[in-house]
């Protein structure tokens, strides 16, 4: 605990701006967004398969941009890069308003996502893991209580306020609270930041000099050309990228889950308390955890809970089940948020960490933007609940396997341990 206190005393400010930045990444998450699916799809006549195909463009064109924003990261000043991403938001958010058409509403969701669910995550995850060190674990877990307490706090304030004013209005007040709210924030967190970054990369040279004067010949930052010749990042990904996948297309079709499973919506809105307390349980613990052993050694493990709470899906009829199955997911969730920040750091350097994170991120965008449509088509089918499980679970586990052989090829090269030292 002291040592905890000592570190929030050091980093406190800046552990601040990353929970801020996920926090405020809801506006584009599937879970805020699926909170007016019903809406969206009543006003431009679309059926759960045709929303989930509108979804899924917008989030593809988005996953592809954001190789290149992300990129970004690693060239401009963060102050001035967050206030860009925030702009681009809120117009985002007022643009949900006055959306007219199908095709604006694609352009929408591009930008929900992009400024949202990619930018925003990917700030608030490459900030922790790049200027914390040490205690890179911790740093990249806290933060992450962002996510949770948004998908806590959000959907109660937007049902609410959708009651109250309109689904579109609610959007409005969403883009009144990134310009007044989340802007000047973000900059008060982010006092004196040019003199940490000076200080970022004076020791990144520090350290090339005194590897380059012990003789050593391995890379020690890596480029993303060069990671994308090695050959255990391609056997490591697929685990990474299962989350996204499932827990996406899960809660973007959630309220028709709630159906074929016999639950109802209150008692899935009463659960997201249970699922916010795993998910920042697992997100605290799990990032001490990658500082004593290592990002890598926990890869192939982060999955499990996810699998478990898949399997619980396959039985329906039982109003209970809504409980484990969400604190299941909030544990892989908080799990995925600490190991995700860390892995490529861990394992690749950070000097370049922005370019490498904007790719893996968009993979990961990528692959959330399939399941919608996927699973939408599946629904639409009316396929049986159970097949759909042992899919997933299948997947999963081979991604187990594949994350299994690339820990022991990074570990074997020396590339993996903890992030403390």
């Amino acid at each position: 605990m002291n040592a905890y206190r000592q570190f929030l005393i050091l980093n406190g400010r800046l552990i601040g701006f990353g929970i801020l930045a996920a926090f405020s990444s809801a506006f584009g998450q599937t879970f805020y967004i699926s909170l007016f699916s019903g809406e969206i799809r009543e006003a431009f006549g679309l059926s759960h398969g045709d929303f989930g195909a509108v979804y899924s463009a917008g989030t593809l064109a988005s996953a592809a941009c954001l190789i290149w924003t992300g990129k970004m990261i690693d060239q401009i000043d963060l102050r001035i890069y967050m206030v860009a991403i925030c702009i681009g938001l809120a117009a985002a958010c007022v643009g949900m308003t006055m959306a007219g058409s199908v095709v604006a509403l694609v352009a929408v969701v591009f930008c929900l996502r992009q400024f949202g669910q990619g930018l925003l995550s990917h700030t608030s995850s490459t900030t922790m893991a790049r200027y914390v060190y040490p205690g890179r674990g911790k740093a990249v877990g806290l933060a992450a209580l962002g996510f949770p307490l948004g998908e806590a706090v959000f959907p109660t304030i937007a049902v609410a306020a959708a009651l109250a004013v309109g689904w579109r209005q609610t959007w409005l007040m969403s883009a009144a609270f990134i310009v007044i709210i989340l802007i000047p924030s973000a900059l008060l967190l982010l006092r004196g930041h040019k003199e940490r970054d000076r200080a970022y990369r004076q020791r990144l040279d520090t350290e090339e000099s005194a590897r380059i004067a012990s003789g050593k010949t391995d890379i020690s930052d890596w480029t993303r050309a060069q990671v994308l010749r090695d050959k255990r990042f391609y056997m490591a990904l697929p685990a990474i990228l299962a989350p996204s996948f499932v827990f996406t297309g899960l809660f973007f079709h959630q309220v028709h889950l709630v159906e074929l499973q016999g639950w109802t919506m209150e008692s899935l809105a009463a659960s997201y308390f249970a699922y916010s307390a795993a998910t920042i349980c697992a997100s605290v613990w799990g990032g001490a955890l990658i500082d004593r052993v290592g990002a890598v050694r926990l890869l192939p493990w982060f999955l499990l809970p996810l699998v478990s709470a898949v399997a619980i899906l396959m039985t329906s009829g039982l109003s209970w089940t809504v409980w484990p199955y969400m604190v299941l997911v909030g544990l892989n969730a908080g799990l995925s948020h600490a190991l995700f920040s860390a892995i490529w750091a861990e394992i690749y350097g950070t000097r370049y960490l922005g370019s490498l994170k904007a790719l893996s991120t968009a993979l990961m965008v990528f692959s959330s933007a399939l399941s919608p449509f996927l699973l939408g088509l599946f629904f639409d089918l009316e396929a049986d609940m159970a097949t759909l499980c042992v899919l997933l679970m299948i997947y999963m586990a081979l991604t187990i396997g594949l994350a299994t052989v690339a820990m022991r090829g990074y570990l074997a090269a020396g590339m993996g341990g903890s992030s403390a030292a």
